[in-house]
């Protein structure tokens, strides 16, 4: 099929670039991309949090604060990036073009298996691109794949920290309400543990400009099984607490 997404372009520059969007802002090379909204709003309005506001862009869909926690090298940008590929990679993109060198992504996702109960926390090896936004900055192809060095080092301060994890592909959609059974029972049978909507897009990004790149995902609801189980994972908030805790820590070993 002549689809538009197989026309793969290598040209580096665009007619925007992200540099037009960074204008102005100056961020330390390490970054959190941090999927918990709640979370970072509330450090955000706590003075004893130690996060500190650096910056602002304004987006169509509504402004994207920019945080600062630690000084010196110890430094790290934390901000929520909006939900799906083309809204995460836009802010990923006005990272890197502000400084960014090192990015850990941090989210929740659908669990695919019955053995990764709410909480489960995964790191995620290779992304099925069931979605568009990677397409346009890697050649087409099935899987993305994460850089393994950062996912080793993820890996590592984990066990560290005696987190228990697993590191496994995971399945990246655009439509969330098109994961059918069948496409969930494909999905599982070629390893996918997770279900998200970002790792496949950042991933490619990352690697086009790159940058070093690893995310951390904490299993939620569940489409184990054909009646999906929300599991209460929003209102998880000990598990995004911890997991954005152990993200600002684990971009601080890259």
């Amino acid at each position: 099929m002549d689809l538009p997404l197989d026309e793969w372009d290598d040209e580096s520059d665009a007619i925007l670039e992200p540099a037009h969007m960074a204008r102005g802002l100056s961020l330390p090379k390490r970054v959190v991309l941090s999927f918990f909204f709640d979370v970072v709003e509330r450090r955000g309005s706590d003075p004893a949090s130690g996060f500190e506001q650096i910056g602002t862009r304004q987006m169509e869909n509504g402004p994207r604060v920019i945080w600062q926690v630690g000084d010196g090298d110890q430094a790290v940008a934390v901000l929520n990036p909006g939900t799906g590929g083309p809204t995460s990679v836009t802010m990923l993109e006005i990272c890197i073009a502000a400084g960014a060198q090192k990015i850990v992504a941090v989210g929740g996702a659908g669990a695919l298996v019955d053995e990764l109960t709410m909480g489960n926390v995964v790191i995620p090896t290779k992304a099925l691109r069931d979605e568009g936004t990677s397409f346009h900055y890697q050649p087409a192809g099935r899987w993305q794949e994460l850089d393994s060095g950062v996912s080793g080092q993820l890996a590592q301060f984990l066990t560290a920290s005696d987190v228990p994890h697993q590191l496994a592909p995971v399945w990246t959609t655009d439509a969330l309400f098109r994961e059918t059974p069948a496409k969930v029972a494909r999905r599982r049978d070629e390893g996918c543990v997770l279900v998200e909507m970002e790792c496949a897009s950042l991933a490619a990004a990352a690697q086009f400009r790159g940058v070093q790149f690893g995310q951390l995902l904490y299993a939620g609801d569940s489409l184990a099984t054909e009646d999906w189980d929300e599991r209460g994972w929003k209102q998880a908030a000990d598990v995004r607490e911890t997991l954005l805790d152990l993200a600002i820590g684990a971009v601080r070993v890259l």
